[in-house]
């Protein structure tokens, strides 16, 4: 019988050598020696006795019996071959007592090479074993030569405290992402325990997923994948659910764990889309024609605390004005108080067909809410997410602040000037840097110190400016136009004197008209199903989304400057961030002459070079800054202080 398995197993191994020669890869083993250095090697750190998947040995330390193997560690050599002897004892020692006796590999970058072993491997390979017992040496790869080096390191930190070696991702950060979807610090040990329950759950979702996708994925797809579940079903859901519960929510979540595996997972719509054919969008199919449209708005604060929440109520009182009976519009207030699930379950079972959530912190519960109910549009007011049933929209601001930067510039005789931002937050950082590039635009000596009103209260952060004699300070962009006390955009601030020069404007009504006419006309709906990816709307001055408020305080000459400039930005050939873009710590971003892409603006995760001040790490945010970064914070936001670099 050992014979037999020999032959089907050299089969296997003849199948995966003349594929890999038509693929024009190297059909044998790799050899770590090949491309690793000695002196590296040399270095190695031995780790004594461990269980390693059997499907991450993917070569031998050394030359030696490479030949006698294909690339998939299956044997080539004739049956009547000395080797092929040994394969077949070895293979009768298994069947009848189990191989015991530990191999001994070197492992880098995850994956183990064989020095003692090869055919033990080979054996337990074809017979599908899952781990099995070595002895390992880690040879670590220099740091800062790639991203896979840098989620390798991320992956050190996280086998630490672990021990699991069989959960791997493509995206830096998801080992701290799926530490916190499970309730655990990231410099916590796990018991035996715990990681015996984490092995079955991965293993059944595993199961789950390549019964969809095949068993072709590699294991980083399976990691991704299982990250990407989580922010929709929690740990307890997964512990909770059988295999066949769990296949039916893979399914019903496939497109966005497909998603995953996009290079570029997301799709920005800077302009709304030209409707095409007349096409209608599943929102309307099964909308009651009796009734119209119903849309629901979701807050997580109301009109009277929150500036931004009153921008958005004024934004449905302007599309309920315009579409008249068509549409149906209703409220849902402070969603954090009563539970973002609750009030967007609620937004449901009131008959929503379309449903705002005009919060980042909302994007979690809106995720779910949209699997949960494939027959609702949903939308989340936010940038820069990669999700696929939840689209998300948000207003290119920066056009705004380069305007204003631009007009501060103007005024500011000493070139000091002052910006309070609150959240460390996609779109949130392009705007700081558009206002200090066109600061700097018209005054080369202009300088912007930087503060976070979610540091210590907004309070603190224009007493930090002021103390410092600087009198104009953009702040406050979310709040209700000329409140009495309030600095809004930007001011003139001296003792008790305060002065309106300059304001952005969100024109969420014109906004939430132009996507709700989108979804009327079908364009919405034909983008969505045109596209693999994430969608996000980005629109700015030129969809009338973005505008800018100057008061008299503004001279007439800057007054026409911020025009050509407003103007220019509209008609799509002035951009704030043409290359090269210097930035803090003195690198450069964008070729010479052109400008940066929109992805690029959106994911900025730096300051440049005459903005004084850094982006706050995660322990230094309120409460509420915290949940805002997590969901949807810039990377840097998210390191710990002992990670965060930049300027003091």
């Amino acid at each position: 019988m050992s014979d037999q398995y020999y032959r089907e197993a050299m089969k296997l191994g003849q199948k995966e050598y003349r594929a890999c020669v038509a693929k024009g890869i190297s059909p044998v083993l790799p050899v770590l020696d090949d491309f690793v250095a000695d002196e590296r090697v040399n270095l190695g750190m031995k780790l004594g006795i461990e269980s390693i998947p059997v499907e991450f040995i993917v070569g031998t330390k050394t030359r030696g019996r490479t030949n006698s193997f294909a690339r998939n560690f299956m044997p080539v050599l004739s049956e009547t071959s000395e080797f092929a002897g040994k394969w077949i004892a070895l293979c009768e020692s298994h069947l009848r007592d189990g191989i015991r006796d530990p191999i001994k590999v070197y492992e880098y970058m995850n994956r183990y090479y064989v020095q003692e072993g090869n055919k033990r491997v080979s054996v337990l390979k074809f017979f599908g074993a899952v781990s099995i017992q070595a002895d390992v040496t880690r040879v670590l790869p220099e740091r800062g030569t790639g991203i896979e080096t840098d989620i390798y390191y991320e992956y050190l930190d996280f086998y630490k405290y672990t021990k699991v070696n069989y959960l791997e991702f493509t995206k830096k950060g998801s080992y701290k992402e799926i530490l916190k979807l499970l309730g655990r610090e990231p410099e916590e040990y796990w018991t035996e325990d715990e990681r015996r329950k984490f092995s079955t759950v991965y293993h059944y979702f595993r199961e789950a997923f390549e019964d969809r996708a095949g068993k072709a994925m590699p294991p980083s797809a399976v990691g991704d994948a299982l990250l990407a579940y989580m922010k929709v079903y929690s740990f307890a859901d997964l512990c909770e659910q059988g295999p066949a519960e769990l296949k039916k929510s893979v399914s019903k979540l496939w497109e966005e764990l497909m998603l995953q595996q996009e290079k570029e997972p997301i799709e920005l719509k800077p302009a709304p889309m030209e409707p095409k054919g007349g096409l209608l969008s599943k929102v309307i199919i099964t909308t009651n024609a009796v009734r119209g449209l119903k849309v629901g708005f979701v807050h997580d604060k109301d009109p009277v605390t929150s500036g931004w929440t009153y921008g958005h109520e004024q934004g449905r009182q302007h599309v309920e004005k315009r579409f008249g009976d068509r549409i149906e519009t209703v409220s849902y207030f402070n969603a954090m108080d009563v539970g973002p699930q609750e009030t967007i379950d609620q937004a449901v079972k009131e008959l929503c067909d379309v449903i705002f959530t005009t919060s980042p912190v909302l994007l979690p519960a809106s995720l779910r809410a949209a699997v949960e109910n494939p027959d609702k549009l949903i939308m989340n007011c936010s940038i820069n997410k990669s999700h696929r049933y939840v689209r998300t929209y948000y207003a290119r601001m920066y056009e705004a602040k380069f305007i204003i930067g631009a007009v501060a510039g103007a005024l500011a005789e000493n070139g000091r000037i002052g910006y309070v931002c609150d959240y460390p937050i996609f779109g949130q950082i392009a705007g700081i840097n558009a206002f200090a590039l066109g600061a700097r635009m018209v005054n080369p000596r202009a300088r912007v110190q930087l503060e976070w009103s979610s540091v210590g209260g907004r309070s603190a952060a224009m007493s930090r400016l002021t103390k410092n004699g600087i009198t104009l300070i953009s702040s406050m962009d979310n709040a209700r136009l000329y409140e009495p006390g309030q600095a809004l955009g930007l001011s003139y601030i001296n003792g008790d004197t305060k002065k309106l020069i300059a304001a952005p404007i969100w024109n969420w009504g014109v906004y939430y008209e132009g996507l709700l006419r989108q979804v009327f006309n079908g364009t919405l709906q034909a983008e969505y199903e045109s596209s693999s990816k994430a969608i996000n709307y980005y629109w700015g001055m030129s969809a009338g989304a973005v505008d800018v408020m100057l008061t008299d305080e503004v001279p007439e000459s800057t007054r026409r400057l911020a025009g050509y400039m407003r103007a220019g930005i509209s008609r799509w050939i002035v951009d704030p961030f043409i290359g090269p873009i210097h930035i803090q710590g003195g690198s450069a971003v964008g070729e010479a002459g052109k400008p940066l892409e929109m992805e690029e603006i959106a994911a900025m995760d730096y300051l440049v070079e005459n903005v004084e001040g850094r982006i706050p790490v995660y322990e230094e945010l309120s409460p509420t800054g915290k949940a805002t970064v997590e969901s949807v914070g810039v990377e840097s936001a998210k390191k710990p202080e002992k990670e965060a670099g930049g300027e003091a």
